[in-house]
């Protein structure tokens, strides 16, 4: 295991932008398998970007949640979970900017990443009310962190059901981009792209590993407090193959997938919250931690809900060619930055 605390500043810098280019290397190969992987299954973008794309570029994230949980670190830990989503909601803005044609959530439209997004308000809601109500905790658990993994699974079953039988359907215009037809392959084609896929995810997990633990590194050695560190400094650096994967995914016309990717990773991230909780040993890490983690998930609350808004009202062209949702997320985002270093 690597001591990154142990290594020079200048080494750590060097690690830090070796791995950020080996994820943007590694991440935009992989929105394009896992493109192919939503064709070929039938199983859709959205649904892909949510079950798959989703958690295989949260890996660094959730391996920096649970070492710093068992190592004691409760603000660092929930702070990068919870950091996390507001960055990644802001980095969908920032994929919106590289669709120029229209705003993404209107080209996008889904039933799935629409539910996706309910889904995520609900997730959030409840480790909000973890963190404000009198400490319970079984075992050192807080119930809510048994409860999550478990909406997670039926959250997971709604979006499927969305894509597959939707109630309703989005009005069709000019601008929105329907998904590819299914296309079939043969037994052989699909394990290689499956394998594809988890070499390439493997390779950006352990990149994002390296990555988090240089920016853990850099953070103390700056002297920079630990929500800041986890708010804002590991939770923009592990979260950087949701940013590279949805901007490919824009890129290369997956519009849905890269919409799936950042709400299917931040509904994941979401779990950091609960693996966190089971790693740290103290009681409940929803009642060690401050209320900055309070402020950060109501932040991510804000965020999704407005995101949850764009989708709906779909506007066509705003500021850039970006909608309303995504000028606020970013404000929003650069805003709470702002605060979290003041503190």
């Amino acid at each position: 295991m690597i001591d990154f605390d142990a290594l020079p500043l200048a080494i750590n810098v060097a690690v830090f932008l070796a791995m950020g280019v080996l994820i943007g290397i590694g991440g935009w190969r992989l929105a394009n398998v896992a493109a192919r992987i939503a064709r070929c299954t039938g199983l859709g973008e959205a649904v892909t970007g949510a079950l798959f794309l989703g958690a295989a570029t949260s890996l660094p994230g959730s391996v920096t949640s649970m070492t710093a949980a068992a190592g004691g670190h409760a603000e660092l830990a929930v702070a990068n979970a919870l950091g996390g989503i507001a960055a990644q909601t802001a980095f969908l803005a920032i994929a919106d900017l590289a669709y120029p044609r229209a705003n993404l959530e209107h080209a996008a439209a889904s039933a799935a990443n629409i539910m996706q997004a309910a889904m995520l308000v609900s997730l959030l809601a409840l480790i909000l009310v973890a963190m404000t109500t009198p400490e319970i905790s079984l075992w050192s658990v807080h119930p809510v962190s048994v409860l999550l993994p478990m909406a997670y699974v039926y959250g997971l079953r709604l979006v499927s059901s969305a894509h597959q039988r939707p109630m309703w359907l989005p009005e069709q215009t000019e601008e929105t981009r329907c998904e590819t037809p299914r296309i079939r392959l043969r037994f052989a084609g699909m394990s290689r792209l499956w394998t594809e896929f988890a070499l390439l995810a493997g390779l950006v997990g352990a990149a994002g590993w390296a990555l988090a633990g240089s920016a853990i590194a850099l953070g103390r050695q700056t002297g920079i407090n630990e929500s800041a560190v986890g708010g804002v400094f590991t939770a923009v650096t592990t979260s950087l193959p949701e940013l590279v994967t949805a901007i490919a995914a824009v890129r290369q016309g997956a519009l849905t997938l890269a919409v799936g990717d950042i709400i299917g990773g931040n509904v994941f991230d979401t779990l950091f919250v609960a693996v966190s909780d089971l790693f740290y040993r103290s009681g409940s890490i929803l009642h060690a931690v401050s209320d900055r983690q309070v402020f950060l998930v109501s932040v991510a609350i804000l965020q999704s809900g407005v995101l949850l808004m764009g989708l709906l009202y779909r506007e066509k062209r705003g500021l850039a060619n970006i909608g309303f949702e995504s000028v606020f997320v970013l404000v929003a985002y650069v805003a709470t930055v702002v605060f979290m270093f003041s503190m």
